[in-house]
């Protein structure tokens, strides 16, 4: 599979979860967090921020291998 081919995918792979993601870290946040204290609100908002990274990660490694044939 050619990178281009590769990071096409990988886009939508990381726009389809983003699209699931976001209204579920939403959910989270209006179910869970809104009765917390104010710091603990501010950590788990930041906490779920940058959560999606973490699956993002090896999507984004794989879509970034060179092709086999430019190694």
């Amino acid at each position: 599979m050619t990178q281009r081919t590769r990071k096409f995918i990988g886009t939508i792979a990381i726009i389809t979860f983003v699209m699931l993601y976001g209204p579920v870290a939403m959910a989270i946040a209006e179910s869970r967090i809104m009765a917390a204290p104010q710091v603990i609100q501010v950590i788990s908002y930041a906490a779920l921020g940058l959560a999606w990274i973490i699956p993002i990660m090896p999507v984004i490694r794989w879509m970034q291998r060179p092709d086999p044939d430019n190694i």
